[in-house]
């Protein structure tokens, strides 16, 4: 009799252990899923984990890239905007949300997506507030600054501000930055340059690409395109 008490009195705890491990495991099935990029199937498994948690920040999270990957914003939208409400001090998550916001703006009028830049651009300023180093926001701003007219508060100054804070925190995107803000103004003498010096600080294959496809499709030069390239896998040899 008392073994049974002790059982009885042990059943919810039992249980309760049960579902928490259930619950688990349907998550890391789907995280392996994603990683496998099944993402149909991924997806059903986190909606599943959301509707018994709500407020589950991994599946939140999951499910707005998986919609992002598909293209589909007002569904991604839908999942940064809470999962910033559940996780208020996740940069990356105020960061995500700029970004499917941004090309949902894309789709939408001209008219509206003006109405739209402000929440855009605050968020990826509240990224770099909640996160001092948030390297892609600035990228982000860096971007918005150039495609939006001076009107509606795009501006080159800006660009280069976010530029200037890249090279501190990270000199390859620094100089990166700044040879993509040069090229956009077809300054490309002075983003042949900056792409060099990301060459010289970083030997990666981003800077010898983006400094190939200046030569390339920007200054004509086929010739000094390809010699960048075969430098650069002559030095993975």
């Amino acid at each position: 009799m008392k073994q049974i008490i002790i059982i009885f009195l042990l059943f919810p705890t039992l249980f309760w252990s049960q579902t928490i491990f259930e619950k688990a495991q349907k998550l890391f099935e789907a995280q392996k899923l994603f990683e496998a990029e099944n993402f149909d199937k991924a997806e059903v498994l986190f909606k599943s984990a959301l509707k018994e948690n709500p407020s589950d920040f991994k599946s939140l999270e999951y499910l707005g890239d998986i919609a992002s990957r598909n293209k589909r914003w007002d569904d991604a939208v839908g999942y940064y905007k809470k999962l910033k409400m559940v996780k208020p001090s996740g940069a990356n998550y105020f960061y995500k949300y700029g970004g499917a916001l941004g090309m949902k703006a894309l789709e939408v009028n001209k008219f509206k997506a003006l109405g739209m830049i402000d929440e855009v651009r605050g968020a990826f300023e509240q990224a770099i507030v909640l996160n001092p180093k948030h390297i892609e926001a600035r990228w982000a701003l860096i971007e918005l600054n150039l495609k939006l007219p001076g009107i509606v508060g795009g501006s080159q100054a800006k660009a280069i501000k976010y530029s200037d804070e890249l090279l501190d925190l990270s000199p390859i995107d620094g100089y990166l930055s700044r040879g993509h803000i040069d090229e956009y103004f077809k300054r490309y003498s002075d983003a042949e340059r900056q792409y060099k010096h990301a060459i010289i600080v970083s030997k990666s294959k981003v800077s010898y690409q983006m400094l190939a496809n200046l030569y390339q499709k920007k200054m004509n030069q086929p010739v000094k395109a390809k010699a960048v390239l075969d430098e650069y896998k002559n030095k993975q040899n």
